[in-house]
């Protein structure tokens, strides 16, 4: 994850798992993603904080993607990643934690950091060795103040800083259209998981970019 958005002909993908899902079930379905459509990272982004079931969710996922060549970075539990063999972390807080996780990780992981909508937290992180910056969201909504990432922020961003964006949180048909020119990364969540072929919708969405 180190081109930007002025070297991209289009913003790659990068996937979200769902909060909870039936390993079974899921792992098939990631696969299935993947060989479908060109995903540049997943986020294992579980709700629950039960060590053995992050543990056990991330050796199911970790041979997907290993066997694709696509990174994939657990939310938030830096202590877990070298012991899974992951490639990475992201960060939930801005920048408060960059400085001290690239320390504990190493130059090799990945370390990203979500921003919100605040552009200050989003510089801080990628001056303290942030590998990626994530803002959002970039749709209208109804959750939390409904506060929303502005357009200016982006289009300054990819202008100014090297550091690639990540945009995420209430994609909707009309924010992909708006962000396409200046985004790194769309991250797909619920975008895809919802819909009855998660495989169809993330092509649909590839299939907008690339049009």
């Amino acid at each position: 994850m180190s081109d930007t958005a002025q070297d991209l002909e289009q913003p790659q993908l990068y996937l979200i798992t769902p909060p909870e899902f039936d390993l079974d079930v899921f792992p098939a379905l990631l696969g299935e993603v993947l060989d479908n459509v060109d995903i540049a990272c997943v986020r294992l982004a579980l709700a629950t904080q039960d060590e053995d079931k992050i543990c056990r969710a991330a050796d199911a996922l970790c041979g997907i993607t290993q066997a694709r060549d696509v990174a994939l970075v657990l939310d938030e539990h830096i202590l877990l990643v070298e012991k899974l063999g992951l490639d990475g972390v992201h960060l939930s807080d801005g920048a408060r934690r960059v400085a001290k996780t690239r320390k504990m990780l190493g130059d090799d992981a990945i370390v990203g950091a979500f921003c919100g909508t605040s552009r200050h937290d989003g510089m801080n992180a990628g001056e303290a060795g942030a590998d990626y910056v994530s803002f959002g969201p970039i749709g209208a909504n109804t959750l939390g103040d409904g506060e929303r990432v502005e357009h200016d922020l982006f289009q300054w961003w990819s202008d100014v800083i090297e550091v690639p964006i990540v945009a995420e949180g209430a994609l909707d048909a009309a924010a992909l259209a708006a962000f396409a020119a200046v985004t790194d990364f769309f991250a797909l969540g619920e975008e895809i998981w919802t819909h009855a072929s998660p495989v169809e919708a993330a092509k649909a969405i590839q299939a907008k970019l690339s049009s």
